[in-house]
């Protein structure tokens, strides 16, 4: 069974929600189909306090507005969406999703996110879920008043480290440099908790436990001292993989897998466009994935348009 949309958009993130609620408002039909539930990685954030008008909320709170916004505008949204197949090159483009359910659209807009990214190290696999987590919101009452590390030393590593001291006995920051990638004030607000230390220069080699998570191991990247840390518990934080396995082929992506755009946010093939953590950019935060989403759904509506569409 197939449905025709003026625009299909992959990806129910900040990005995607606000492209929905633009090209809704533009009284054109928008499908929003995810592999996961609405919100994307926002959902996963414990609190936002950086987001314009907004004095603190929820990630997943926000996420939930941003939905019944899109919904109230007329999107048909679709969480846990098991998109089996994407073709956006050619004049047609299309996605198949839900065991057997087509989409035909006349644009689409690539908003698919990001994974979290794996260290890679010995150990990581097997304690996945028994020590090891992607997500503070998810998982960290599970480490209370229990020893934790986390893994980064970018924005949201030292944001959701301060965050979890609200749960753990100590944490121990582990990052490969001696110096941090995040915002001054989060550098300074992760330094004067007293639940925090700092294990910089690391390379983490493994992790080690019977059972369950029980160590950290590292070595001093110029000295190549070993340290191994006790801990029961580590989020890792060190950036995402773009979710863009599936246009391969179809869409020119840079080398490290991230959809290329202009400054239109159209891709390499007509009629497609991509905002947020999937794209060519260098700051990934909820405000320019809420911009990208704008900016992209008003170029397909522009697309549209002169396209006689």
């Amino acid at each position: 069974m197939a449905t025709d949309y003026d625009i299909v958009i992959l990806g129910a993130g900040p990005a995607g929600l606000t492209a929905g609620i633009y090209a809704a408002r533009a009284h054109r039909s928008v499908l929003i189909l995810d592999t996961a539930s609405v919100g994307g990685q926002t959902v996963l954030t414990d609190q936002v306090a950086n987001y314009p008008g907004v004095a603190t909320t929820s990630g997943r709170a926000l996420s939930q507005t941003m939905a019944a916004q899109a919904r109230a505008f007329g999107c048909t949204i679709v969480p846990f969406a098991r998109v089996s197949d994407v073709a956006v090159t050619g004049a047609e483009k299309s996605v198949a999703y839900r065991g057997g359910e087509r989409a035909r659209a006349r644009a689409v807009i690539v908003a698919t996110g990001g994974t979290p990214r794996r260290l890679g190290v010995e150990g990581e696999e097997r304690f996945v879920g028994r020590g090891i987590s992607f997500c503070a919101t998810c998982d960290g009452e599970f480490f209370t008043d229990r020893p934790i590390a986390v893994v980064g030393g970018g924005n949201s590593a030292l944001e959701e480290a301060v965050s979890l001291s609200r749960f753990a006995s100590r944490i121990t920051i582990v990052h490969e440099f001696d110096h941090f990638q995040a915002e001054p004030w989060i550098v300074a607000e992760a330094r004067g908790n007293p639940k925090i230390e700092f294990l910089l220069s690391q390379r983490v080699l493994g992790f080690a436990g019977d059972g369950s998570l029980a160590a950290l191991r590292s070595a001093h990247r110029e000295t190549g001292e070993v340290t191994e840390t006790p801990v029961e518990g580590c989020f890792v934080f060190i950036g995402y993989v773009p979710n863009s396995s599936m246009l391969e082929g179809q869409l020119k992506l840079s080398e490290r897998g991230e959809v290329v755009t202009d400054g239109a946010l159209a891709t390499s093939e007509p009629g497609v466009f991509a905002a947020g953590d999937v794209r060519q950019t260098r700051v990934r935060q909820i405000t320019t994935a809420v911009a990208d989403g704008t900016v992209a759904a008003l170029s397909a509506l522009d697309y549209l348009n002169e396209e006689g569409l």
